[in-house]
């Protein structure tokens, strides 16, 4: 279970980039609030809250789950569920932008 929760950590971790980005920098951006889901604009600020609640969701996990695990294949983990949704989003929002 600590490595399917630090999975998860690298995984809000890697989502949490996009969603801050944007909205600090005050653009409209993808996010599971929009209409049609995923693909729809949200509100800059919605983006900034949502990269919020997965940096600290994902921050905590680490932080709890990391110490229960050898520290090497704790961060393996960790960096494989941030790859994983990194390819996944990077493929998922270019189509989504080649549709506008």
């Amino acid at each position: 279970m600590d490595f399917l929760l630090l999975f998860l950590s690298g995984a809000l971790l890697c989502n949490a980039i996009p969603h801050l980005a944007s909205g600090t920098r005050g653009d409209p951006f993808p996010s599971p609030f929009a209409k049609p889901r995923g693909v729809g604009n949200s509100s800059p600020l919605v983006n900034f809250l949502w990269g919020s609640a997965n940096l600290f969701a994902g921050t905590a996990l680490m932080i709890e789950y990391l110490p229960e695990v050898d520290l090497e294949t704790g961060v393996a983990v960790a960096a494989l569920g941030w790859l994983v949704l990194g390819a996944y989003l990077s493929r998922h929002f270019g189509k989504v932008r080649q549709g506008r």
